[in-house]
């Protein structure tokens, strides 16, 4: 009998070792339709450990997505290109400046491969500060 490739993950080794495969499989350029699937089932096994063990309840949107440019090596230069917006627009959203857009929401939930309403939760944002012109 054929040994299956992946089982259900019963370990934070495993879960960080199909994490990394996981990384690896999303950033390669050419995805056949084998690829596409072992993303799929990947994701599904990631998405239950995650859920059964609670690993982003604790954290905010923001926290949780800087953890994840911390696990996957990413700053946020490159994040701001790969997510399409403004360099600026991403330091506000590390900074609690700006809240995260529906698209980002979106573009973080597919490249992370965790569910949207983990970024998709009310955190505070810090208040901004006005300029005041003196006459």
């Amino acid at each position: 009998m054929k040994e299956l490739k992946y089982t259900i993950i019963k370990s934070k080794q495993q879960y960080n070792a199909y994490c990394k495969i996981l990384e690896d499989l999303v950033f390669q350029k050419s995805k056949s339709v084998r690829i596409r699937d072992e993303i799929d089932l990947l994701t599904l096994l990631i998405e239950n450990w995650d859920q059964e063990h609670g690993q982003f309840k604790d954290l905010d949107p923001v926290a949780l997505l800087k953890s994840l440019m911390d696990a996957h090596h990413i700053k946020a230069i490159a994040l701001s290109g790969i997510l399409g917006i403004s360099r600026g627009y991403m330091s506000d959203i590390l900074h609690y400046k700006k809240g995260l857009s529906k698209d980002v929401i979106r573009k973080l939930s597919s490249l992370f491969k965790v569910r949207q309403d983990a970024f998709n939760r009310t955190y505070e944002l810090k208040p901004q500060r006005q300029l005041q012109i003196s006459s």
